[in-house]
């Protein structure tokens, strides 16, 4: 296909101009949710509102940033692997706009009462998990870092996102309660994203299997 083929051979100088785009792409949530505040379209429960949108986001940059990789192997696209930083960066983003609205508007700075709701509801358990896990990823994304860490443990490091998203998801699942169909899109799409995995690793494994196979005859 020779879009494709073009796509693949995209010039660095594009591929900087696909990065703005998708940066400021991606401020469009955050925009609206400002618009909406500004003229009163934040339905009856504003905090709500707020809340069930930056944690949507979240989810959702999160499984943007997992395809990533499962969508280069199939494309052949190597230039999606620099745009991988910026969704994860984005998800931490709107995650902590997602937990400072918690500790702000819902719970006013009540350290006692959020550790409390902790403690004593699963799914802010769940959520405030998964948080603090995306931490340690944020802080180390830069490109010192993975030279401080070394790509080995880099890699082994930002593994986490996986458990992180699940993590995510079931998060989102418990607060939905009745209406749980968002919260089931996000699980099938994960579970996909998942299975790819399982299955480029088990390729990966088998690939390597001959190459150890003739070093140890050699």
């Amino acid at each position: 296909m020779p879009w494709l083929t073009a796509l693949r051979r995209l010039k660095p100088e594009h591929v900087a101009k696909i990065k703005a785009v998708l940066f400021i792409a991606l401020l469009i949530p955050l925009t609206r949710l400002g618009w909406l505040a500004l003229h009163h379209g934040l339905g009856a429960n504003p905090i709500e509102y707020i809340t069930r949108s930056t944690g949507w986001w979240v989810l959702s940059l999160l499984l943007m940033t997992l395809l990533v990789t499962p969508l280069r192997r199939l494309s052949g696209l190597n230039w999606l692997l620099r745009l991988r930083r910026m969704l994860g960066l984005y998800a931490f983003f709107y995650a902590c706009l997602h937990f400072g609205i918690y500790i702000w508007l819902d719970q006013f700075f009540d350290w006692q009462g959020i550790l409390k709701d902790i403690a004593k509801r699963p799914f802010v358990t769940v959520g405030f998990t998964a948080f603090v896990c995306l931490i340690p990823l944020a802080a180390t994304s830069t490109n010192a870092m993975v030279r401080k860490l070394g790509a080995a443990r880099w890699q082994k490091l930002h593994r986490l996102i996986y458990a992180i998203a699940i993590l995510g998801v079931v998060h989102f699942w418990w607060l939905a309660k009745k209406d749980i169909t968002e919260p089931l899109i996000f699980a099938a799409l994960l579970g996909i994203l998942l299975f790819a995995r399982g299955v480029f690793s088990a390729r990966k494994a088998a690939a390597a299997q001959p190459a150890a196979a003739r070093s140890q005859t050699v």
